[in-house]
């Protein structure tokens, strides 16, 4: 059994450390600001946006690059031992229910099982002493990778609605549009491709869910009287060129 569960095991951790790198700590190298001391102190893309916009694409295409490229390693680089064919399927579900195909249930939870270790290596690096940010960009880089055409759906909603949030002042618009997009994408996989990929997809946004706890209680309660949810001040945000600070939660 060892020598079945092992090989998996390997794959398991090569996703989580691929995830663990905290891009939006190495955007900020050079910059003088360490994120984790401003804005909500949150590692991840969205506090990164509060200081510099340049750095914050460098952040969230880091972010979900290492989610994309932790699962496509594993999955078709260096695959694991199961029936023939079985990962074409499995992890391009959208393209193989489109052509009738069938799709393989172990794959299907195995695939999803590599991307959410890349998503926990974000949420729990060891690089930060077990801190990250809340996994949204890096789960976006997974759903690329298992479901190309569902994910650029998703993703088309979650950019419309982040920047209608965003322009409508909307109260933690970060968190709704994160949250709502894997809502739509468990639906998507519920009506076109499976039951399976529906019941991952909804592990997934539960987890998500939980990370975002405490932006739901601020969404649902009101802003909360801590220090913490603040911008920098404007000499913290000096070092990064006074670029504007967006002011929006993080993700």
């Amino acid at each position: 059994m060892f020598e079945t569960s092992a090989p998996l095991l390997v794959r398991f951790l090569i996703c989580f450390v691929i995830g663990s790198i905290p891009f939006a700590v190495v955007s900020m190298m050079g910059s003088g600001v360490d994120i984790r001391k401003v804005g909500s102190r949150n590692p991840g893309f969205n506090n990164v946006l509060r200081v510099s916009s340049r750095r914050a694409v460098a952040a969230l295409v880091g972010d979900m690059g290492k989610g994309a490229l932790a699962v496509w390693l594993v999955l078709y680089v260096w695959p694991a031992h199961l029936p023939q064919g079985a990962w074409a399927q499995g992890a391009w579900a959208g393209a193989a229910w489109a052509a009738g195909h069938p799709v393989f249930p172990a794959e299907i939870a195995l695939a999803w099982s590599y991307g959410l270790a890349a998503v926990l290596g974000h949420c729990f690096s060891p690089f930060l002493k077990l801190n990250g940010g809340k996994g949204i960009a890096t789960s976006g880089g997974v759903m690329l990778v298992l479901y190309p055409v569902w994910a650029v759906i998703a993703l088309a909603y979650f950019t419309a609605a982040r920047v209608a949030g965003g322009k409508l002042k909307w109260r933690e618009a970060g968190t709704i549009a994160s949250l709502t997009t894997w809502a739509l994408f468990v639906l998507l996989m519920l009506f076109f491709v499976g039951r399976l990929d529906a019941a991952c997809a909804a592990v997934m946004l539960s987890f998500l869910t939980w990370r975002h706890k405490k932006n739901l209680q601020n969404l649902l309660l009101g802003p909360l009287s801590v220090v913490r949810g603040q911008l920098p001040t404007d000499a913290e945000a000096q070092p990064c060129g006074n670029e504007p600070l967006a002011g929006q939660t993080d993700n």
